[in-house]
C-alpha cells in the first residue's frame, strides 16, 4: 500500500479540512483550524505519512515529517 500523506487545507464555508492525498473526497471537516491540525496530526503520526498544513491562501506554511518512535 502507498503511503498518502495528510493535508489540513482551509474549506470555505466548511472551516478546515483534513485530506488524504489521492482520494476523491476523502476529507473531513473541522470548525477551527487547531481542531483539523490536532486531527490531521493524529492521523499523519498513526499512518506514519507527512502533514502538510495550508493557510488560508493554500500555500503550505508548515510541514511535518513522520516520525517512527518505538515504544
Amino acid at each position: 500500500m502507498t503511503s498518502r500523506n495528510i493535508h489540513v487545507l482551509p474549506a470555505g464555508d466548511h472551516g478546515w479540512a483534513v485530506a488524504v492525498e489521492g482520494t476523491d473526497g476523502a476529507t473531513t471537516h473541522y470548525p477551527s483550524q487547531e481542531e483539523a491540525i490536532a486531527a490531521g496530526t493524529e492521523k499523519a503520526r498513526q499512518d506514519g505519512v507527512e502533514l502538510f498544513i495550508h493557510d488560508r491562501d493554500g500555500q503550505i506554511r508548515k510541514r511535518n515529517e513522520p516520525r517512527h518512535i518505538r515504544g
